[in-house]
């Protein structure tokens, strides 16, 4: 699948495992595997990096295949969920990253239009997590685009 503001393909990526029941080798069970994912998220961990410390060093490749329930969820049932979707936090604070850029170096205008395909990139998410719930209606992202002109 093409990336939406370049004109590659994307086709660098590691690749799921096939199986859709829980491994063979894994001797632990779904309660310790359900605790040990609530304590790295008490940890301070986001999601993905769960499932990356998981899959390299507990061998645990995917946790819904071994609990029945994704990651979220499991969080979600213990209380621990996060007041923005981690894919549109982490393009807010690339957006104030590239915004403190942009304050001190005024005149990088490639780092203006990348500030402005990130913002796209924001609002189109945040329609799509107020349109299924996720986000409250009122939840607005302040564009800076306008301010730097």
């Amino acid at each position: 699948m093409a990336r939406i503001h370049v004109h590659t393909h994307g086709k660098s990526h590691s690749t799921r495992p096939t199986s859709k029941s829980s491994p063979s080798w894994l001797n632990q069970s779904r309660d310790q595997v359900s605790s040990l994912v609530v304590k790295l998220s008490k940890d301070g961990l986001s999601p993905s990096e769960i499932g990356l410390k998981l899959r390299d060093e507990h061998r645990i490749p995917l946790v819904k295949p071994v609990l029945g329930k994704s990651l979220t969820e499991v969080l979600a049932e213990n209380n621990i969920k996060p007041d923005m979707p981690e894919d549109l936090d982490k393009l807010v604070k690339k957006a104030l990253g590239l915004q403190k850029h942009l304050k001190v170096h005024n005149s990088d205008h490639r780092n203006v239009r990348s500030l402005e395909l990130v913002e796209a990139k924001i609002h189109r998410l945040s329609k799509y997590y107020k349109s299924i719930g996720k986000l409250p209606k009122n939840w607005k992202y302040a564009a800076v685009i306008a301010q730097l002109e």
